[in-house]
């Protein structure tokens, strides 16, 4: 089985963002529209939730995981928002 190697380059951002402002910070990152994965991790740096993005993923099915991450804010106090965008 042979791996194949993408010419599609990747970067990585990441964002240190209290707890109250998690779903407003990936609204608007999503909203951007060039991410294509969204990570958040706690203080820790322990992944709580990845959210990979596709072209086609918006409004009714993001909701859910929209609502996961408001809940998620409610238990953090500090996070970390990870990005990975197309080059």
């Amino acid at each position: 089985m042979a791996k194949e190697k993408t010419s599609e380059k990747t970067t990585r951002e990441e964002f240190k963002v209290a707890g109250h402002e998690i779903l407003a910070k990936v609204k608007e990152l999503i909203k951007e529209g060039n991410a294509r994965r969204i990570i958040i991790k706690n203080e820790k740096g322990v992944t709580l939730i990845e959210l990979p993005l596709t072209f086609g993923a918006v409004g009714v099915l993001l909701a859910p995981a929209l609502a996961a991450i408001g809940a998620l804010a409610a238990l953090v106090a500090n996070c970390t928002i990870v990005v990975e965008k197309k080059e």
